[in-house]
């Protein structure tokens, strides 16, 4: 089969109706532990220099590498991270295709006219309205990052050195002996208001974006309708869309940061802010953006990129299957 009929024969099915939940969860998986794996050394030095002010970024890269075994260091914290990231990404993906499919069926059965338009996309996952984007990115990132929360404090705590863990184990011991559980939750409302509105912004720009570089191909008068460049398309949308989204609820991933790791100083998202900004200036509200659009740039590129290749390549062959059994 020619790299042209691989593309183009999901861009006429405005649902992914034989897209399977299970395949779903694994393709997500599969995006978040490739992301996550190569792009924690990022994810480490953001902590690091978000949890104070003074914590400039060079030299906490130095005292990494100076230390007796740097690889290692700037790989701390990985499992903790691939545990998070994948299996985030992997009930991420899975809820936002739940939420997604009912509202594009239903978008199709009242505009019929709508679902039989041939446009050409670099993307398998149903075409939404711009609110329907914001909303179902928003709901899946928050529900998802919930269940993940508990992964995510123990790894905040074990990756910075503020706390002197030897383990994953200790960390999460200790976490629940000297706050209780409550502990393992802590600084879930700026996460959710850091999430909801950066997940639902990247879908929202992230389709928006796909669909105007997919405009500007096919205005440039290529042969190849976005056959061999689909990937391409989606990872360019990825990052710009990551980087956007991250700047404008990069405040919220600070106050986050520092409520995970010294609960009983911040307390709560407003006390947070207000000592952030005594203390230390209207600049902690916006430590690590460099490094948290670098990293969720590539992040987010990698992840949707794997994700919808994988969601695409099976629907192709689920495709064959059930026109070969018909």
């Amino acid at each position: 089969m020619s790299n042209n009929a691989a593309y183009i024969t999901p861009q006429v099915k405005p649902t992914s109706t034989s897209s399977k939940t299970t395949f779903h969860f694994a393709a997500g998986l599969c995006s978040g532990l490739t992301s996550s794996i190569l792009l924690q050394p990022a994810d480490l030095l953001k902590t690091r220099v978000q949890q104070s002010q003074t914590a400039a970024l060079l030299p906490t890269i130095k005292n990494i590498l100076s230390s007796p075994h740097p690889v290692r260091s700037l790989w701390r914290g990985t499992l903790p991270s691939a545990l998070r990231t994948g299996f985030g990404s992997a009930l991420y993906f899975t809820m936002l295709n739940a939420l997604r499919q009912p509202l594009a069926q239903s978008a199709a059965l009242s505009s019929p006219g709508s679902s039989t338009k041939s446009t050409k996309s670099s993307s398998a996952l149903p075409k939404l309205s711009n609110w329907a984007n914001l909303g179902t990115g928003a709901a899946a990132r928050v529900a998802a990052g919930f269940v993940m929360m508990p992964v995510t404090v123990i790894k905040v705590r074990y990756e910075s050195d503020y706390y002197a863990y030897r383990s994953l184990y200790g960390a999460g011991r200790d976490i629940v002996r000297t706050e209780g559980f409550r502990g393992l939750f802590s600084g879930f409302g700026a996460t959710a208001a850091r999430d909801a509105p950066y997940a639902g912004l990247y879908v929202l720009f992230y389709e928006q974006l796909k669909r105007y570089l997919a405009g500007l191909k096919q205005a440039g008068g290529a042969d190849q309708p976005l056959a061999t460049s689909s990937s391409s398309i989606n990872f360019i949308s990825g990052g710009l869309a990551a980087g956007l989204a991250t700047t404008i609820t990069n405040p919220f991933d600070a106050v986050k940061t520092r409520l995970q790791l010294m609960p009983a100083k911040y307390g709560n998202m407003m006390r947070a802010v207000k000592l952030m900004i005594q203390e230390d200036g209207i600049r902690s509200l916006f430590g690590g953006l460099g490094l948290r659009i670098t990293r969720k740039a590539l992040s987010s590129a990698l992840a949707w990129t794997v994700y919808e290749e994988l969601i695409l390549r099976a629907e192709i062959r689920w495709a064959e299957k059930a026109h070969a059994h018909a």
